[in-house]
């Protein structure tokens, strides 16, 4: 195996060094064509080849699915502009030194424009025209917004691949992919900004080259030939014009192909099977079109036979489609009933009916194109990476995640169910993306506004087109699918303590037995039932805590199960064995844990609250002033939350089960950290403090 790998790699250097060589070469050879004659059979030659080239150019910008495919285009294009101008003073210089100019040549003279010499200079003018005004500028224009928004875009881009890789939905590598490719994208579009001026200056010298062979060729053939002017006229006009024709035309050819590369936005499918979709999707315009046409041919003094034809035709495209549109929905909506890696169904069809799901996504009918992969939907590959990262993340294995359409929901809405309990639903628009504020907004976009489902923060639903300028202004835009998967990811971690069942638990020390027997033998059952170990994970997971450190669970679990068998009281004692997960988990890149301090007051009164003296009543909290004080914490974490994650609340080791308990009814996502619980390496810094009023 290794000798097969090392001589394809020896062969694919071979290919490399020998197409490195060819370039060299060919560029070499190209030079040398402005100063060397060339015989007439090998111009032809050479002409043919510049034509067939411009042909392979084409078709390969035609069947490119992302313009970074073919990424050489703009230095490819440099060098058969230069290769066009070389053979134009090849050609010049047989034409006015010999009169002839080869077959290639006189049949583009005499068959193209029929021996006219007036009619060939019109029909150059007019390809002219056509590629240095229309096609050649408008190119380049587009390639220059490009450029430029590209290059406005790119900070808020870096943002959005940032984003993904902190919500797990990508991984280093991809992630490193995707900046490279913004960068290769930015540098494609200002490259094919300059690219169009090597077009445009390659049509204005076609021009002067035409001209100057023109007056050129009088002069020859009248002056130092004594032709008759008109003969002189005729002869070096039709070699000339023929000249201009052969080299326009494959000018014109690779104009076309780059503004179909700059034009064609990045995607999964080639330019045909694009335009074939996209008005696939709206038979209702062909009908239009085709009563249109037929229209025309019932008018007086119009030819009848074209326009019923035409309209004949439309209306056979618009059955078409409006066939093919229906199959695909019914083909689509047939195949999403089924589950993402669900169980095959039982033989009894009423045991389905009893069956509760743990995990469900219902989707609205419109939403399905986000499962379809031949629509270029991704979500089930974005829930297989969800699920991977979670198993990371919580130290739980997600349960296969179900995906069904409802006919109930509205068309862009999804419904997130847990156990058949239905926990957060939401709605997409359509054919819009999500602008997410982050808080370095510059310049407010036009949008629908709303505020974001994982994290609570301001965003607007926006245009795709307005992408780039929302990018520009500092929002992080991120498209429905990353949306969708985003909130499934967060209402899993918040549930995280219902998805994890007795069953789970006992695989779970199961598998931790078979490198630590002893361990798991000692605890359970000896020291603490299975039905404890359950609770005090779950315990763990309702805090978002990790539980993958399953082995400094249980021996926490052993050192306290002799004092007390109260489950609360053992998740304290393993948060405080935790102290390394609950640092990294809080921490900043710095080692510095940003938290809300309690003050001395309040600390006092929610001593006295949670542990009241006997007969010492009257310092507990009344409900206004505990009503006040939860207020109070729940605006100072919203305005200190950095990214949609609020900051911890820092506490006294014997308010912390108290103060989590007081928080979870009205403010489960609060975290809730005691002093003993931050490990000795980070840096506490108190941004607020909980204080109770005057």
């Amino acid at each position: 195996m290794s000798a097969l790998a090392g001589t394809l790699n020896g062969a694919e250097s071979r290919g490399r060094s020998v197409a490195e060589a060819g370039v060299i070469i060919g560029i070499v050879g190209i030079v040398m064509l402005l100063v060397i004659p060339l015989p007439s059979i090998l111009l032809d030659v050479l002409l043919a080849l510049s034509i067939a080239g411009s042909l392979m150019v084409l078709l390969v910008s035609l069947n490119t699915t992302d313009p970074l495919e073919f990424s050489v285009f703009p230095a490819l294009l440099l060098l058969m502009t230069l290769y066009r101008l070389a053979l134009n003073v090849s050609s010049t210089r047989l034409i006015l030194g010999q009169g002839s100019a080869g077959k290639v040549i006189e049949a583009f003279g005499a068959f193209v424009v029929g021996g006219n010499y007036a009619v060939g200079i019109v029909v150059f003018l007019i390809l002219v025209a056509i590629n240095f005004i229309v096609i050649t500028k408008g190119a380049g224009r587009v390639a220059e917004v490009a450029a430029r928004f590209t290059l406005d875009a790119m900070p808020g881009r870096q943002m959005s691949i940032d984003a993904d890789l902190s919500a797990g939905l990508i991984d280093d590598e991809q992630a490193r992919s995707a900046r490279e490719k913004v960068s290769r994208e930015a540098d494609f579009y200002g490259a094919m900004d300059g690219a169009a001026k090597f077009v445009r200056g390659d049509a204005v010298a076609g021009l002067l080259i035409t001209a100057i062979n023109i007056l050129g060729g009088l002069f020859v053939g009248v002056v130092q030939r004594g032709m008759p002017a008109g003969r002189a006229l005729t002869e070096y006009t039709l070699l000339t014009v023929g000249d201009g024709l052969v080299t326009q035309i494959p000018a014109l050819i690779v104009s076309t192909a780059a503004g179909i590369m700059v034009t064609h936005s990045a995607g999964q499918s080639r330019v045909g099977a694009a335009l074939l979709t996209q008005f696939g999707r709206h038979p209702r315009a062909m009908w239009v079109a085709g009563g249109f046409l037929a229209a025309l041919g019932l008018m007086p003094g119009l030819p009848m036979l074209p326009f019923l034809l035409l309209a004949g035709g439309a209306a056979a495209l618009a059955r078409g489609m409006s066939r093919r549109q229906r199959e695909e929905a019914d083909r689509a909506a047939a195949e999403f009933h089924t589950a993402d890696e669900a169980p095959p169904p039982p033989d009894d069809p009423m045991h389905d009916l009893l069956q509760i799901d743990p995990v469900e996504l219902q989707l609205g009918y419109g939403l399905i194109a986000l499962v379809d992969q031949e629509q270029g939907g991704d979500l089930l590959e974005r829930i297989r990476l969800l699920r991977k990262q979670a198993a990371q993340e919580l130290g739980i294995l997600i349960p296969p995640i179900r995906i069904r359409d409802d006919a109930r929901l509205d068309t862009s809405e999804y419904v997130v169910r847990v156990r058949g309990t239905e926990v957060t639903r939401w709605q997409i628009v359509p054919r819009h993306v999500l602008a997410l504020d982050a808080g370095g907004v510059l310049d407010p976009v036009d949008g629908i506004e709303t505020r974001d489902p994982s994290f609570d923060m301001p965003a607007r639903w926006i245009l795709s087109a307005q992408r780039p300028d929302a990018e520009a202004s500092g929002y992080v835009v991120v498209e429905p699918p990353t949306v969708v998967a985003t909130h499934l990811m967060e209402t899993l971690k918040a549930n995280g303590a219902e998805l994890l069942g007795r069953q789970d638990v006992r695989e779970m020390l199961d598998r931790l037995k078979e490198t630590h027997p002893a361990l798991v033998d000692d605890v359970v059952p000896n020291k603490v039932g299975l039905g404890v170990v359950h609770r005090v994970l779950q315990r763990l997971l309702r805090e978002r805590i990790p539980i993958r450190d399953l082995v400094t669970v249980l021996e926490s679990l052993a050192d306290a199960a002799d004092r007390t068998q109260d489950p609360e009281a053992l998740t304290e004692h393993v948060r405080g064995a935790l102290t390394h997960v609950i640092g990294e988990l809080y921490a900043d890149d710095r080692g510095e844990v940003r938290g809300i301090g309690v003050g001395p007051r309040l600390e006092a009164a929610l001593m006295t609250f949670f542990s009241p003296r006997q007969g010492r009543n009257d310092a507990m909290l009344r409900p206004d002033t505990l009503t006040a004080v939860l207020r109070q914490i729940d605006a100072v974490t919203r305005q200190h939350a950095v990214d949609g994650a609020l900051p911890p609340v820092v506490t006294p080791p014997g308010l912390r089960v108290g103060v989590r308990r007081l928080l979870e009814p009205v403010l489960p996502n609060v975290p809730v950290l005691s002093l003993a619980e931050l490990p000795a390496n980070v840096t506490l810094t108190t941004i607020a403090v909980w204080e109770l009023g005057e």
